[in-house]
């Protein structure tokens, strides 16, 4: 990658892991219902954080991280639904959770430390 942020590195490379993802539900699973929305938060996290980083203020910063952050949660539903609903074997449900979890930490981290800083 050519950024210099591990957050926006690891949202990119989520992101088209989340793509991936989608093509094989809609392809090998002709499951399109559930993937679209997989799709659509799963890619919406590197975008917020994308949008953040081009932010305003600190505040405005923040303010897309946690939407960044909700939309992270709502990946981890719809990865939890696939894998339990059979359509996500546990490898790659195992695999794109953990890469979710470590984003998720880091913008959890990087919330708390953008806050104080606004004190």
């Amino acid at each position: 990658m050519t950024h210099d942020n591990v957050l926006v590195d690891k949202s990119i490379d989520f992101a088209i892991r989340v793509s991936n993802c989608y093509k094989y539900l809609i392809k090998e699973k002709q499951e399109t219902i559930m993937s679209k929305q997989l799709f659509r938060s799963g890619t919406s996290i590197g975008a917020n954080i994308h949008e953040g980083i081009q932010g305003q203020s600190k505040a405005d910063f923040v303010s897309k991280l946690n939407i960044a952050l909700k939309e992270a949660s709502e990946t981890s539903f719809w990865l939890i639904v696939l894998h339990k609903a059979n359509y996500l074997e546990e490898k790659l449900f195992e695999s794109l959770k953990k890469d979710l979890d470590e984003i998720i930490r880091i913008l959890i981290a990087s919330i708390k430390t953008t806050k104080k800083s606004l004190i």
